[in-house]
């Protein structure tokens, strides 16, 4: 078990999250669902034999999706980080999880899916560029990475040889 497991709240709908993203990433699987006893539906309101939680993995990360109703919803103040090693990861990724959310809004490798989660799709490379020592090497990256909504390996790495 990892030390630290998300756990994304979702109103009702946990369920067909789950399916959608252990479908979009590799090496993903289900491994586990609750459900609402008596107790926990009463206190909660939600209906009894629903699902409570689903426990889940993708690409060996932990997570965990709760039913838990409207209170709460999704920011893009939390999102997660994917690095890609191929242009043709990007690509794929994006077009899944962007299908049905919100793209358009979006810069620097963001997305929102179709379930209201944040994902910033991003080129593995991409750390080790603007962490460099050479200043004008990252504003260059920097610059370059502000006018793409979806990531460009291959744009951004000639940014990053530019002088």
């Amino acid at each position: 078990m990892q030390k630290f497991m998300p756990c994304l709240w979702f109103d009702d709908n946990a369920e067909a999250a789950v399916k959608f993203y252990t479908s979009v990433f590799r090496g993903s699987k289900i491994t586990g669902i609750t459900y609402y006893g008596k107790a926990a539906s009463k206190a909660a309101g939600r209906p009894e034999g629903s699902v409570l939680t689903i426990s889940f993995q993708l690409a060996g990360q932990e997570f965990l999706a709760l039913n838990g109703g409207p209170v709460f919803t999704f920011s893009p103040a939390i999102s997660f980080m994917v690095n890609c090693r191929t242009q043709k990861e990007i690509d794929r990724l994006w077009q899944k999880l962007s299908a049905g959310g919100d793209k358009q809004a979006q810069a620097c490798g963001w997305l929102k899916d179709k379930f209201g989660v944040s994902w910033q799709i991003v080129p593995a490379v991409m750390g080790e560029m603007i962490q460099d020592s050479d200043p004008r090497k990252v504003e260059n990256v920097m610059k370059a990475m502000l006018q793409m909504k979806k990531l460009d390996i291959k744009k951004l790495k000639q940014a990053y040889k530019q002088k």
